[in-house]
């Protein structure tokens, strides 16, 4: 059975196509070395130049001479804890998402949720393709679109997806450790809506109430930001998803590193 193709021209995705209609545009010179192409298996969209099976068509358009090898130095890296939607207890509340770069507006937090509710969540149009994706064990936020799984999780071709699209993750997540006064129980979150004033929390399962004085050590991966915290609990959000936390007696040092992060951010 033929497999089908889709190619981005103009701006536009067409397609379904055959494979020959992809390499008769080439020659023709329709589509660009620069141009993107998709099939099932692909982790996401491709640049003609970079899919072998095309570069057999046409000589004097699609040869690129090789890279030189890069000259590595051989140093341990530190790996990042694998994620993989389809692998994940898809009723564990850890995935968190951010929205407003997929459509022109001011960037926000939501979660948690399970992998059930982020399928949810799209089939609603409330997420797409170039929302972003955070999760316990991850470093930094990742756009849907660059899971190697979207195709299989979501049920549908990745979105293009621009550098321009990806820079919106340069703001790391505010990531927050909490310990509630007399329990042993650590809590891992992502603050929003920091001020001098207080901040919400996005964590899971929280078992504190309204008026709990609780201890924070927020360590995101900017350590500029790095400070610690106390202060009471005002409120928890709808659904058990977190809490609003107003502090008490802030350190010049956390002062400053809250207001740096808000003129930053």
């Amino acid at each position: 059975m033929a497999e089908n193709w889709y190619y981005v021209q103009k701006g536009n995705r067409q397609g379904p196509v055959e494979m020959e209609v992809i390499t008769s545009m080439l020659s023709k010179q329709e589509l660009k070395l620069e141009d993107f192409v998709w099939k099932k298996g692909f982790d996401n969209w491709k640049k003609i130049k970079d899919v072998p099976e095309l570069q057999t068509t046409s000589p004097s358009t699609l040869q690129v001479p090789p890279a030189p090898a890069p000259i590595v130095a051989m140093t341990p890296v530190k790996q990042e804890k694998e994620f993989n939607l389809l692998k994940m207890n898809p009723d564990e509340r850890i995935i968190f998402i951010r929205v407003g770069n997929d459509r022109g507006a001011p960037l926000n937090e939501y979660g948690p949720f399970t992998a059930k509710q982020l399928k949810q969540l799209f089939k609603e149009n409330r997420i797409n393709g170039k929302s972003f994706l955070f999760a316990t064990g991850m470093k930094e936020w990742k756009i849907l679109g660059d899971l190697p799984e979207y195709h299989e999780f979501f049920e549908e071709m990745p979105p293009v997806i621009q550098e321009s699209d990806r820079r919106s993750a340069t703001r790391k997540p505010f990531i927050a450790r909490l310990f509630i006064q007399n329990n042993k129980k650590l809590y891992e979150g992502i603050c929003r809506d920091i001020s001098i004033g207080g901040m919400q929390i996005l964590v899971d399962d929280f078992k504190g109430a309204a008026g709990d004085k609780i201890t924070i050590n927020v360590h995101p991966e900017n350590s500029d930001y790095h400070f610690t915290a106390s202060g009471v609990v005002v409120r928890l959000l709808e659904g058990n998803g977190g809490f609003s936390f107003r502090f008490h007696a802030l350190s010049d040092e956390a002062r400053k590193a809250i207001e740096k992060y808000v003129q930053e951010n």
